[in-house]
């Protein structure tokens, strides 16, 4: 018998898991996941778009629309800056990030700053945007390669059941 050749490469497994982990978002109109993986292809970090440890999601606002103070957009931490948050100090030097959408500005000077080396996204729906210019133009006077993942499958179904494994 020999080895399975169906199986999804990197690029897709690590897709995949910021795909799932834009699934914790509770954002009621986006959701986006980040996963952060070192050069020898271990995962150093993920994160989702949310609001910060001890801000009661039940309180601050979802809103798109208002008064700045009354919208998410003051309060929400975006997917990307949360997976290098939670990473907790390990070295990010030469990693490469995988992002649910293109990253936006701020996020791209985090991404900058940690040392982050590549960036794999899937979705671009804002690359007019201002932000989104100001972001390419940083990561590539930084020399962070940006990558959109062309996945092999247009999905991946997990099962939680027992006999499916």
């Amino acid at each position: 018998m020999s080895k399975r050749t169906d199986y999804i490469s990197w690029d897709e497994y690590f897709m995949g898991i910021a795909i799932l982990s834009a699934k914790r978002s509770k954002d009621p109109n986006t959701q986006v996941g980040a996963c952060i993986v070192n050069k020898s292809n271990k995962i150093m970090s993920v994160g989702y778009n949310g609001f910060p440890v001890g801000c009661d999601d039940d309180v601050f606002p979802w809103d798109r629309t208002g008064d700045e103070l009354e919208t998410k957009y003051a309060y929400v931490c975006h997917a990307e800056l949360n997976a290098i948050l939670n990473n907790r100090g390990a070295n990010l030097e030469g990693c490469r990030i995988y992002v649910t959408l293109f990253p936006c500005n701020e996020c791209a000077k985090a991404i900058i700053q940690s040392g982050i080396k590549e960036v794999v996204y899937v979705s671009d729906k804002y690359a007019t945007s201002k932000g989104t210019i100001a972001s390419k133009k940083m990561l590539d006077a930084a020399g962070v390669v940006q990558r959109e993942l062309k996945p092999v499958t247009d999905e991946i179904v997990l099962s939680f059941r027992t006999e499916d494994v």
